[in-house]
């Protein structure tokens, strides 16, 4: 997959194809939906499947205050859109004159002149331009004008839940990761450096490996999760099971929150390597402890609870592959 940041640059070969437009924050079910629709509606016009967004998410320009809110990092999201099949990713920068700029602007500059769309798909709540202005109806009337399809993708559900990235949000603040992941489609994950800590985690016994999250990253309830935690090795993600504690270790007064690993069976030196890392159930709140013999009898229970879950055959990890329906 191409990753192209500026509409100047789509090469001829990137141009002529189907166009899926929106934040794809979270790539839940609905935009893999959406995705699934570029892709055949670019098998049909014979051209590539494009994925054109924005970063920063517009969010942070418009509610630069806010908290952290971001389901999915641009590498993740550019990852799923790659195993999903998209040809090119179109990241274009979003700022205060990106913001301003008038809807019908929008489609000749970028859907016509830049990336020369034969199909344009969006969700059925997609608004764009200055002032939201821009909306599914106007792009069905410049289509007309400029000979380009429209496709509105309607509400995709999951058990009577509309796969909202908003709803996923609340999930995950909540500590309902298999919710979450069931309108997501996949896990939710994080990823990052692994860090070197304080060691804390080798002196009781329990060797963790540390993450700290992006600023702009979602904060999911604070405490102790069963996890997957994955490699990268021979160009494929290896999935290990553990246990992990989010939050600011106030047992030894700890500032800033940070993502504290501890992989079963597992002794290798992995400092600096890119990890990814799975949330797969939500085993307590975090906890002030006593002493030391307090924490290493809690984190071995958080242990055993986590291996019984992960052991499951529906907490698998395939059991919520990207693409499926």
């Amino acid at each position: 997959m191409r990753i192209i940041r500026h509409i100047e640059n789509i090469p001829e070969e990137l141009r002529g194809g189907a166009v899926a437009v929106g934040n794809f924050d979270g790539m839940h079910r609905g935009h893999q939906a959406l995705i699934q629709q570029c892709r055949a509606m670019a098998d049909a016009v014979d051209g590539p499947a494009v994925a054109l967004t924005f970063e920063p998410h517009p969010r942070s320009l418009f509610q630069a205050d806010a908290p952290p809110f971001r389901l999915t990092p641009f590498r993740s999201k550019a990852r799923l859109l790659a195993d999903l099949g998209v040809d090119c990713l179109t990241s274009l920068r979003f700022d205060r004159k990106v913001s301003q700029q008038p809807a019908e602007d929008f489609i000749k500059t970028v859907l016509v002149e830049g990336l020369g769309a034969r199909h344009v798909i969006v969700g059925y709540d997609f608004v764009f331009g200055h002032r939201r202005a821009g909306n599914a109806a106007m792009l069905q009337e410049f289509g007309d004008r400029h000979n380009f399809i429209v496709s509105v993708l309607e509400p995709v559900t999951h058990d009577d839940d509309v796969c909202s990235s908003t709803i996923i949000r609340v999930d995950l603040e909540t500590g309902r990761c298999r919710r979450a992941a069931e309108l997501l489609g996949h896990w939710w994950e994080v990823e990052g450096r692994v860090r070197s800590g304080e060691k804390r985690g080798r002196l009781l016994g329990f060797p963790t490996a540390n993450l700290h999250l992006r600023d702009t990253a979602l904060r999911p309830a604070l405490g102790v999760y069963a996890i997957r935690f994955g490699l990268s090795e021979n160009g494929a993600t290896k999935w290990y099971p553990g246990v992990a504690n989010l939050g600011n270790r106030p047992t030894f007064d700890g500032k800033g929150i940070t993502l504290e690993s501890h992989l079963f069976d597992f002794d290798a030196d992995i400092y600096g390597r890119h990890a990814r890392v799975a949330f797969i159930e939500h085993l307590r709140p975090e906890i002030k402890f006593d002493g030391l013999d307090a924490i290493k009898a809690q984190i071995a229970l958080d242990g055993e609870q986590a291996r019984d879950i992960l052991a499951d055959p529906a907490n698998a990890q395939a059991f919520f592959e990207i693409g499926r329906p």
